[in-house]
């Protein structure tokens, strides 16, 4: 046997995961994609079906693909656990925490947006362009409150893809549940009263337009306005409730 030939293919392989875990990490392969066919990632990665199939053979390993016959291999749930666990599900049960999930969205949300006119392509400018747009189409729609929700969220996603940190991309998506709490406490108690939802629709123009606009400063001052603007107004409609409760409770002679 030639020894300098021995460790080429594992090499390669390594090659191979390298390359499709970068795919991951960038979000161009996402949570539940069906990988390409072996001829087109033999044809993209520039390496033969043996060294393929090691490299996605080491990927199974490692729990960062799954495999079923028949419909071949997806990118496995990487967040799975953490979404799930029991401190997770105490967040989303507790009201009080929507506040504090509000104050993260805007350390967040703020800074990915500011990356996003900063770092943001043209193509990723093209993605942006379409959830906004969907997002605005739907406004006449008789759409449910969590439709809605799932568009706005998908438009601050799109910004945050933008960003080109992986690391900040991932955060955002394991907190998903949880942030579509606030979005869905946004859509629920502010789009039906005019007033506020005009203010939404400024903010959400004025975010996009500072991003596409590559004017990082007044794209992270956007984020966290249009955030803070949401907390405050749901802050209000609570105190206005509670006023309410209480005239009535004298109104009626409890107090």
């Amino acid at each position: 046997m030639d020894s300098s030939s021995a460790p080429r293919a594992p090499q390669v392989a390594d090659v191979v995961c390298e390359r499709i875990e970068r795919l991951i990490v960038d979000g161009v392969l996402k949570t539940g994609q069906i990988l390409p066919s072996e001829r087109r990632l033999t044809e993209k990665l520039g390496v033969s079906r043996t060294a393929l199939r090691e490299g996605l053979k080491i990927l199974r390993a490692r729990g960062i693909i799954d495999t079923e016959q028949g419909k071949g291999s997806f990118v496995a749930q990487l967040s799975g656990p953490t979404a799930a666990s029991p401190l997770m599900h105490l967040f989303g049960s507790q009201p009080r925490t929507l506040y504090d999930l509000f104050e993260v969205r805007s350390l967040l949300e703020g800074e990915s947006a500011r990356l996003a006119a900063l770092r943001g392509t043209d193509a990723d400018f093209v993605l942006i362009t379409r959830s906004y747009e969907a997002l605005i189409a739907a406004h006449g729609q008789p759409l449910e409150a969590s439709g809605h929700a799932r568009l706005d969220h998908a438009f601050h996603l799109a910004i945050c893809e933008a960003s080109h940190n992986p690391v900040l991309v991932q955060t955002l998506r394991s907190l998903t549940d949880l942030l579509l709490n606030t979005v869905f406490a946004s859509v629920n108690n502010l789009y039906h009263r005019e007033p506020q939802k005009r203010q939404i629709d400024r903010q959400h123009a004025r975010l996009y337009n500072a991003v596409t606009g590559r004017l990082p400063e007044q794209a992270r001052k956007a984020a966290i306005a249009h955030i803070q603007s949401i907390s405050d107004n749901l802050k209000e409609i609570e105190n206005e409730e509670q006023r309410l409760v209480r005239s009535t409770l004298r109104l009626e002679g409890w107090t």
